[in-house]
């Protein structure tokens, strides 16, 4: 496929909906940035340059047509400390190292981890992401007027039901126009977009950090980047893969984190904060029918003129439309399906399902949470595969020889096992380890047949292993040491 083939396919193959999608995530994306603005503990404008400036470059270096990425909490979180000590300018600085870190993780194809998330941990994240979106909206929920309660009432009924009438304009869109003429025209007293914070009112200015370039600063603001390019990269990949899975389409993981890390690493020179790719308005284009990129580059070049040119009519959008929009998304994104699937799914996916959720909503931490569900994954498949072994034995008809017959995975979860099945004290002259029908996979599992040819040796048993595949006799030969000079001092003599 050619170069112009790709910009039809990404850019032109869905205009119009693609465009009525930026819209909507384009007026979304405000109250949320500036909320996550105010997490970091910076001025609301840094979240709204930010969401700006990473939509625009992402939808040009991305590897996800179709998603969208601007300022998270995910990654405003990690930043609280540094502003409180710190201040801004290190804010920015950190951002611009982020991005390098990305890039490099991009390059060194990083992408490729996600073959190591199951579907259990997929699930419990999204399910995860899911309540945290709804809890979110709870400030805007908790001891409001009945106005507002209508009004969200209202909005989601739009929502629901006009689909029923035409899809060719988006649901939510006709959402937030209808419920802010209603609020105008019935000058209904409910929260504002202008009730969040002051909108900026000039373009974004490029500008280099003002921080001291030394080693001390490079050091300060580490940590911070390591952990925005970790979190930002874990979230930003487990989303285009949601998406992936949304629209029957593959991405390229390994370009996403390039381009998320371009996108930072410009706008940390334009005065915003770290960001990365948005679940919740990913689902919200995709189900507004965005799928090329036009869409995220018209929700970042729609946001910016929003806030610069028609931030009086920003300022006037009921909170409860947005709210509305992003109760939608909350239910969209859950997976209703997966309630019913505890019951017939084997017990450990399910318990790695439920522990994602439970730590990602516990500690509002992306990253812990994912890791956990990765690290149980790891464990349960490990022992898995662990109960997959045996070891038979036959004696020959004179009593001097035994044959051992190794089936299975041997590595570091079954080798106690392994040994565990030899009966070391039985006096024979010969004995034969058959591990044709098994695969070593490890030190631990090299470590094990060593212990076991030297067990026997000491007891003045010959001992031979056959039947090792291509694989197992490279890594025997590499690590074995039952052959060596003083192996028997080396490994029984302690």
């Amino acid at each position: 496929m050619t170069i112009l083939d790709n910009f039809r396919r990404d850019w032109l193959s869905n205009v119009r909906n693609d465009i009525l999608a930026g819209i909507v995530v384009a007026l979304a994306l405000i109250p949320e940035a500036i909320g996550f603005s105010i997490i970091a503990g910076v001025d609301p404008k840094i979240g709204l340059y930010a969401s700006f400036s990473i939509a625009l470059v992402i939808s040009i270096a991305g590897g996800r047509p179709g998603m969208i990425s601007a300022a998270t909490a995910a990654t405003a979180v990690l930043m609280v400390t540094l502003v409180r000590e710190h201040g801004l300018q290190y804010l920015l600085a950190a951002t611009i190292l982020a991005g390098i870190i990305q890039v490099v993780g991009g390059f060194a194809r990083i992408g490729y981890v996600m073959r190591f998330v199951s579907r259990s941990v997929m699930t419990g994240f999204v399910n995860a992401l899911a309540i945290l979106i709804f809890m979110a909206q709870l400030p805007e929920l908790i001891g409001m007027s009945w106005q507002t309660y209508a009004m969200i009432a209202g909005g989601l009924a739009i929502i629901y039901l006009f689909p029923r009438l035409t899809k060719s304009i988006p649901s939510p869109l006709v959402c937030i126009i209808v419920l802010t003429a209603a609020a105008i025209a019935l000058d209904i007293d409910v929260r504002t977009v202008g009730d969040l914070g002051a909108l900026p009112n000039s373009l974004p200015e490029f500008l280099i950090p003002n921080v001291p370039f030394t080693m001390e600063t490079f050091w300060i603001i580490l940590p911070y980047s390591i952990s925005v390019a970790a979190v930002g990269l874990l979230e930003s990949l487990l989303t285009a893969s949601i998406v992936d899975q949304m629209t029957d389409t593959r991405s390229d993981k390994n370009r996403e984190a390039v381009g998320q890390g371009v996108a930072n690493f410009v706008t940390g020179f334009l005065g915003g904060m770290a960001g990365c790719a948005m679940i919740g308005q990913s689902v919200i284009n995709v189900k507004s029918g965005g799928r090329g990129r036009l869409s995220c580059f018209v929700a970042g070049s729609l946001l910016l003129f929003l806030i610069l040119v028609l931030d009086d009519f920003v300022r006037i959008i009921p909170m409860p439309a947005l709210v509305a929009v992003m109760i939608m998304v909350s239910i969209g994104t859950f997976s209703w399906s997966s309630l019913h699937d505890l019951r017939k799914h084997p017990r450990r996916s399910s318990i790695v399902m439920l522990a994602t959720v439970v730590v990602v909503v516990g500690t509002h931490n992306l990253a812990l949470g994912v890791g956990v569900g990765v690290l149980l994954s790891g464990i349960f498949f490990a022992w898995k595969v662990s109960q997959i072994f045996r070891v038979t034995s036959s004696l020959t008809a004179d009593g001097k020889e035994r044959t051992y017959r190794v089936e299975g995975q041997l590595f570091f979860a079954s080798s106690d096992d392994f040994l565990d099945s030899f009966d070391f004290r039985e006096q024979l002259e010969r004995v034969r380890i058959d591990v044709s029908m098994a695969h070593i996979w490890d030190l631990t599992g090299v470590g094990a047949v060593d212990r076991a040819v030297l067990k026997f040796r000491r007891e003045g048993t010959e001992v031979e292993v056959v039947g090792l595949n291509e694989a197992s006799a490279t890594i025997m030969d590499k690590l074995a040491v039952h052959d060596q000079p003083y192996a028997m001092e080396r490994m029984l003599g302690h």
